[in-house]
């Protein structure tokens, strides 16, 4: 399970920073059905990519961490499922988006969960390896 948890940390972490430098970079351009934004959302959406590409470091640092550790990948686990659950209002209040956010949504509501039990069985067979030794 520790390998299956730290490949999924790495792509997390490279998936992340690539879209937070895409967006930096790019502004609405790599948001499909996005359309043109003003001054006012370009800034927001760059700003906010910052704080994405930082949010892909934080997974690459957890990624290189031996044991993985597990509050590390439950909180930024927990940060990617309030973004998913934060995409409900916005669809409640200004409709269906793109099917590729749905599909974003999906991922970000669906992989959370895997991470929790991941690092939870991870954190197992290091206390289990741990006591073998001991």
């Amino acid at each position: 399970m520790a390998g299956l948890l730290k490949w999924l940390s790495w792509i997390m972490g490279i998936a992340s920073v690539a879209i937070g430098v895409a967006h930096i970079a790019s502004g609405m351009d790599p948001v499909p059905g996005g359309g043109s934004a003003n001054a006012t959302v370009d800034s927001l959406v760059r700003f906010f990519a910052a704080i994405f590409l930082g949010y892909g470091l934080a997974w690459i640092w957890v990624a290189r961490q031996s044991p993985i550790p597990s509050k590390g990948v439950r909180a930024l686990a927990g940060l990617l499922f309030l973004g998913g659950l934060s995409r409900l209002p916005s669809w409640a209040e200004a409709g269906r988006p793109n099917w590729f956010q749905l599909v974003l949504m999906g991922l970000e509501l669906a992989l959370p969960p895997l991470c929790f039990w991941l690092s939870t069985a991870s954190e197992r067979e290091a206390a289990d390896r741990v006591a073998v030794r001991g």
